[in-house]
């Protein structure tokens, strides 16, 4: 088990279509800590850490989104693991 730590920006329809609370639940099914929240210009960034594999897993579900949202990108910034989280957050 390899832990990592990436940020993840997702642009497109993704704000008003559940994208913050879908991803947390996905992130809780997976053991990833962190965070997620909105951006003013309507995109969405996150933080994810915990085992690469299940990162991966909700990486290649936010190039979907739940349902309604229309992702058009998905930028993954590389970051240094720090093990700082125990849960995963919405912020606003």
């Amino acid at each position: 088990m390899l832990n990592q730590r990436i940020r993840i920006i997702v642009t497109g329809k993704v704000q008003g279509v559940f994208f913050r609370q879908a991803l947390k639940v996905m992130a809780k099914k997976n053991y990833v800590f962190g965070w997620v929240k909105n951006l003013k210009d309507g995109r969405v960034e996150a933080v994810l850490e915990g085992d690469e594999n299940k990162i991966s897993r909700l990486v290649e579900w936010s190039h979907g989104g739940p349902a309604n949202a229309r992702v058009e990108d998905v930028e993954i910034r590389n970051e240094k693991f720090s093990g700082e989280f125990t849960k995963f957050d919405v912020l606003y």
